[in-house]
């Protein structure tokens, strides 16, 4: 018998709030002012003061290392054995903002002005190790790299170490920060951000994402070793799916047939039927291929039962391989909060997509049941998992 995955912490960095508290109130209130950047961060405090140690981890890692801290110290004290506790964090690129600054300090200062500490600072599993390091987490230490869906995977796969008896701890989620100026170029050069820099998802106007950076960390634990020690039980993880489109390396397969498997693989994970689903939290990128994929293949999986849907990348934009941990986390929040925040940007759902029951104008209060948060990336990468309140 597989054990239960309990959430018993939770840390988010943010262009919408630095900590759940400011997260949480701007998915409420809308965008902030400054927009899709993460403001006002100051890696330090993570570094216990250390400048040094600070400068030698990219943004990246500095975001993870900020939500472990918040998530790690909601969760209490989980370290009684560090071999049966582990990280596993996601990222679409890693430590693009290092790579782009060498890269110009190579072409105006020459070969040996190339920081040695390009390599540690640039590889895409540096967050997932600053965190084992951290906490002397001496488990699997371990990094998906699945464009979009890599936050959602690394958590579906954390999950599956704790049902499976292997680990009792996980520090789990997705961290990016990729907003470089060859890095946002690339996206809009392939003409998938929005020219007008709205994110509306599901919106008849939609054309595009916008593109952000940030991190989002989840503490997962097995369930009596939560219960045996005390712990505030957020949320239970009951299941997860993964699945390719097999398609092409930005499109969504027609019909958004991956996103269909992927869903009911998740679903079928969690033990339940496609209507229990309350909820959705929606990849929901405000692009037009995207969402008509997604909108097609929710109503595929639900029919009539149609589940409520919203979309928080209207106010966190697109964070890439960080975005499916930030969005589960929203899925949490919403569950404690008994609220489901509106799709913000989004003004007139697009009467051409296969009918949703997407959330718009003002948050709609709710009775918390078991709730999908989706992921689809680049190159056909699908995730979704499945999160339900502590008392079911």
């Amino acid at each position: 018998m597989s054990s239960r995955v309990a959430i018993t912490g939770i840390g988010v960095v943010s262009n919408a709030g630095l900590g759940t508290e400011a997260f949480w109130n701007s998915l409420i209130c809308g965008v902030p002012e400054h927009g899709f950047h993460v403001k006002d961060f100051d890696p330090l405090p993570y570094f216990d003061g250390n400048a040094k140690e600070a400068r030698r981890s990219d943004r990246f890692a500095q975001f993870a290392l900020a939500a472990a801290h918040e998530a790690t110290s909601q969760a209490g004290d989980f370290l009684d054995d560090l071999t049966s506790a582990g990280s596993w964090v996601g990222t679409g690129v890693g430590g693009l903002t290092t790579l782009e600054n060498q890269v110009g300090v190579f072409a105006e200062k020459g070969p040996r002005r190339v920081s040695p500490f390009l390599v540690p600072m640039m590889m895409a599993n540096a967050a997932s190790a600053s965190i084992s390091m951290k906490y002397g987490l001496q488990g699997p230490c371990e990094t998906t790299v699945t464009a979009c869906a890599a936050g959602t995977h690394s958590i579906g796969r954390a999950a599956e170490l704790i049902r499976n008896g292997k680990m009792k701890v996980m520090v789990t989620g997705g961290s990016e920060a990729a907003m470089t100026p060859v890095g946002s170029q690339g996206f809009i050069n392939m003409t998938a951000t929005s020219s007008e820099g709205i994110s509306r998802p599901f919106d008849k106007e939609r054309d595009g994402f916008l593109q952000s950076e940030g991190a989002g960390i989840l503490v997962l634990e097995e369930w009596t070793y939560a219960e045996s020690r005390g712990a505030t039980i957020l949320a239970e993880l009951l299941g997860s799916g993964s699945t390719a489109d097999a398609h092409h390396i930005t499109a969504p397969a027609p019909g958004g047939n991956g996103a269909v498997r992927c869903m009911e693989a998740a679903i079928t994970d969690a033990g339940l039927s496609p209507s229990d689903i309350a909820h959705i939290n929606a990849h929901g990128t405000s692009t037009p291929l995207n969402d008509a994929a997604e909108a097609e293949a929710i109503s595929k999986v639900f029919g009539e039962s149609r589940p409520v849907v919203t979309g928080s990348k209207s106010v966190t934009g697109h964070a890439l391989g960080a975005a499916g941990a930030i969005e589960a986390i929203a899925a949490i929040l919403s569950i404690q909060n008994k609220k489901i925040p509106q799709t913000h940007g989004t003004v007139e759902v697009d009467p051409e997509l296969a009918p949703i029951d997407l959330v718009v104008g003002s948050p709609r209060d709710w009775e918390p049941g078991p709730t999908l948060s989706n992921s689809f990336g680049f190159g056909g990468h699908n995730g979704t998992l499945v999160i339900c309140p502590p008392s079911q």
